[in-house]
Parts: C-alpha cells; structure tokens; sequence
C-alpha cells in the first residue's frame, strides 16, 4: 500500500465499529465514505429538538442524507413555493434552516457540522473480512474483523487486545514472513469472501490463518 506523502495515514473503521456507537451520549454516524464522531455535538446542543433526526441515526450510515458531488445536505424544490430547500424527510435538524424566515435561527454557527472536520475521525472500509490468527506457543485462535484497506501493522493493533505483546511475534503466512507496511491482499492473502458466498459455506471454518512466532523477546509491548 503506497504511503500518503501529505499527511499521515487516516484510521479505518468497520461498519460494526460504528454502530457499535449508538447511544446520545457516544454517538457515531458514517456517511460519504468518511465516520464521525458526534458525541461532542449532542453535548453542545443538548436539550436541542433537533437533535432528535441524529439521535435516531446513531450508529447508522446516512449517506443518504448528502449529496456527493457536493457534499452538502440534498435539495428539493418545494411544490409549493418553488424554493429550493434542504430534503430533511426525518425532520430538521442541527444547523438546517427553517424552510421560511424565522428569528429563532442562529446563522452565526460557521461550519455546519456535517462539513466540520474536527468530527471526522476516520474512514469507512469499503470492504471487511475476517481473518484468524494462530499463536503458535499458546495455541490461541481467534478470529478478528479488519478492513481490507489497512496494513499488517494496522491489523496488529487490533490484536493487541487479545494479546498485549504480539508485535514480539513473527507474523508468517504459508511459512512467508509478512510485510507489516502492507496489506492483508498484498502480503498474497486471499480474500476468500466471493467464493464463500457463491458456495454457501460458512466462511469462519475456513478462513485464511496468519500464524504468529513467538520472538523470544517481551520488550516490545
């Protein structure tokens, strides 16, 4: 996977990762190929009606909601006085304008929060899969879901959790030592995933294992 020379690399999520965060008060949307976190927004317009149309997306891609080519909120014209006005079917919501004049709007917010990046905290994977990995000392087997856009290293850091020293262990596939800076699919690792699906099997009995050598070496935590 070739390195982003203008800044560093952004950090993946699964769609699961996502609506895991589901709550007023941990609050996570994805929409347009990015995830954001909207807790802090919730807070600062607490008590807020409308915040009611978020609330209810919580954890839930709202793609829907945007226009791609903009960006924006989608627009509508009103049958009835030919405006154009933003297409909010859930009701308005936080830094939407009222459809007419209406002196309990404030316009003096700057960004509106969809187009405000302090709220974006990373990128949604275009494409999981689940991988098992093998510890060959302890035995351990456990299967992870990663996003096929992150490298090995990436991929590590999501198994630190099942074991805090696993960047003292060699990662190998089919006997090859694996390339940290690369990717599951460029270390030769298949995405079995279509195969699975046209044959009907139960992928987690058959997935691809990465095996893990123990370094002899606990320095590295």
């Amino acid at each position: 996977m070739k390195k982003d020379s203008t800044g560093p690399r952004p950090r993946f999520f699964t769609p699961n990762e996502v609506s895991s965060h589901n709550t007023a008060s941990d609050i996570w949307v994805s929409f347009l190929g990015h995830v954001y976190d909207l807790t802090k927004l919730v807070e600062e317009h607490s008590g807020d009606v409308l915040l009611k149309p978020i609330i209810d997306v919580a954890g839930l891609d709202i793609s829907h909601w945007f226009d791609s080519r903009t960006h924006d909120v989608r627009h509508y014209i009103d049958p009835v006085t030919h405006c154009l006005l933003p297409y909010t079917p859930h009701g308005r919501f936080i830094h939407i304008a009222p459809p007419y004049p209406s002196s309990d709007f404030a316009n003096d917010f700057g960004i509106p929060w969809w187009k405000d990046e302090k709220y974006r905290i990373g990128v949604l994977s275009k494409k999981v899969r689940f991988i098992r990995i093998l510890n060959v000392l302890t035995l351990q087997d456990q299967v992870i879901e990663v996003c096929s856009e992150e490298n090995m290293h990436e991929i590590l850091d999501r198994y630190l959790k099942y074991n805090q020293h696993a960047a003292s262990y060699t990662w190998k596939y089919n006997g090859e030592v694996l390339d940290m800076e690369k990717t599951l699919e460029e270390n030769e690792i298949k995405d079995d995933d279509t195969d699975f699906d046209r044959l009907k099997m139960r992928d987690d009995s058959y997935l691809q294992s990465v095996m893990l050598y123990y370094n002899d070496d606990l320095t590295e935590a």
